[in-house]
């Protein structure tokens, strides 16, 4: 058996880390991991329903509908048709996500590499404000002329054929509209979880239902097609509120670029009085004080406007509480959304958040446990992580469990997209089987895949309580949970060891 006090630093599977046999089994019922699905489904579909009523979409109904009112008099298969129809769309935008279950095969962690690399997100970020740019009506963004001619031709096929090229043919031509909503869907996609193929696969399901329904169900009965509204400014409204969305959204991969790339220039405050000025952009455009090139010169206020004005103006008067310091941290609803609550003008911490330094080498922690008998808490986290953000600004926060990670544990956060580079004694490689070779060449590379090996786990948030000496105390938990869970689990954990007197 490995003595830890021997471990080599390019040493990644620790022979006496046991996650399957903790010492003690209390606590086990805290484990939460957070993949809720269904919540991606939803947020996809709404995000399909808005989608809908763009200026790229929307007219695109009665063009849909007039080809099934004028197709064959048989009734039956109009119907088959309609339905066929409805589940070709549904089909199209599940299969945008084939590739990315694909490229998860790769690596287990791909998908961690990807959302988190800088010219990535500084990427997005620049994609984000083009797409504002194109809801603001500047300029309009559309796919080559050629692949939507292409599928409009084989849409003259007839039969099952012809049915799939118009659906996609739909995708197409609305993609100047439709591409801003799912690249947000692809971006929350990527850095929320470390199962993006399934929660992409459900966003992507989520939006194509909302378009198989309305475009299905009015297929299926024409005559509805009257009961709807006529296109007009207040579609140019919704594409514009689109674009401040956009402009925030953008805000948030340049963050993260910001983080995982150690420059720390965008701190909590400005990224906060930014997200204000943009939201005091929409409040003067809802109420008719700024316009866009697509705007009429006088536009009718409308009470929804109105409405969302002042909802704008009561999110402006909520943003501005993260500016006033406080004891306790503020802006609950946007935690992992806005930078950690260190990265601030109003902490001069450069390392750690609530007071506490942790350390960022498994291996030092090691070595701080034993010289002052403490079990160690590994926090697998990463700058990109929105759960581990939350965990740390609600739950460790509490005032019952705070103190017991200050004084009773020694913690040891191990940044898994961490991109600074090891030195070149500490480089290595792993065989990941499958023919599959790992280089270790950052700090991030090497706590991501000392993740994997020893806790067969590539997710973060994951907390495990080890002894000095290398055993796991207690079953670990990952994921966002309660504070009463986690409590149990520190608790369960720092008592089991006290009373053991390791």
């Amino acid at each position: 058996m490995t003595e830890t006090s021997k471990l080599d630093p390019k040493q990644l599977k620790i022979e006496t880390i046991d996650f399957q046999k903790p010492l003690t089994d209390c606590g086990t019922a805290s484990a939460k991991i957070d993949e809720n699905y269904w919540t991606y489904l939803f947020l996809g579909f709404i995000g399909g329903l808005i989608a809908l009523l763009t200026p790229c979409v929307f007219p695109m109904i009665p063009l849909t509908v007039s080809f099934f009112a004028k197709g064959s008099s048989n009734k039956a298969k109009g119907k088959r048709d309609a339905l066929i129809y409805g589940f070709f769309i549904l089909l199209i935008f599940v299969l945008l996500s084939v590739p990315f279950h694909l490229i998860d095969g790769i690596a287990g962690n791909i998908f961690n590499e990807i959302s988190t690399s800088v010219w990535l997100n500084i990427a997005f970020f620049i994609i984000f404000i083009f797409f504002a740019g194109s809801f603001f009506g500047y300029y309009d963004i559309t796919l080559p002329s050629s692949i939507a001619n292409k599928s409009s031709k084989a849409e003259e096929a007839g039969g099952l054929v012809g049915i799939f090229f118009m659906a996609l043919t739909l995708v197409i031509v609305s993609f100047s509209c439709t591409g801003p909503i799912l690249g947000g869907l692809l971006g929350s996609a990527v850095t929320g979880s470390s199962n993006v193929p399934m929660l992409l696969t459900f966003a992507l399901a989520g939006f194509g239902l909302a378009w198989a329904i309305v475009f299905g169900l009015l297929a299926l009965f024409p005559q509805a097609l009257k009961s709807l509204p006529k296109s007009g400014g207040w579609m140019n409204t919704v594409k514009v509120v689109l674009g401040f969305i956009e402009l925030a959204l953008a805000l948030k991969f340049l963050s993260k670029a910001d983080l995982v790339s150690k420059t720390f220039f965008l701190k909590r405050e400005l990224f906060i009085a930014i997200w204000i000025i943009i939201t005091l952009g929409l409040v003067l455009y809802l109420f008719g004080i700024i316009r866009f090139p697509h705007d009429d010169k006088k536009p009718k206020i409308s009470i929804t406007r109105k409405i969302l004005g002042v909802l704008g103006i009561g999110f402006v008067i909520y943003l501005i509480q993260g500016l006033v310091p406080s004891e306790r941290p503020k802006l609950q609803l946007l935690s992992g959304i806005l930078p950690p609550l260190n990265v601030s003008y109003l902490h001069n911490e450069k390392d750690g958040i609530l007071g506490m330094h942790p350390e960022h080498d498994f291996f030092k922690a090691i070595e701080l446990a034993k010289k002052e008998n403490k079990p160690i808490l590994i926090d697998f986290t990463g700058y990109g992580c929105e759960n581990c953000r939350k965990m740390e600004e609600f739950v460790w926060s509490e005032p019952d469990i705070l103190p017991i990670l200050q004084n009773d544990v020694v913690l040891a956060s191990l940044y898994v997209d961490d991109k600074e580079e090891l030195p070149e004694d500490q480089k290595t490689k792993i065989d990941l089987g499958d023919g599959q070779i790992k280089k270790i060449k950052t700090v991030g590379d090497r706590w991501s895949l000392f993740q994997q090996v020893n806790f067969n786990n590539n997710s973060q948030p994951l907390y495990v309580l080890i002894t000095p000496d290398g055993k796991v105390i207690n079953t670990p938990v990952s994921g966002y949970m309660s504070k009463e869970a986690f409590k149990e689990f520190l608790r369960c954990g720092v008592n089991y060891y006290k009373k053991v007197k390791f």
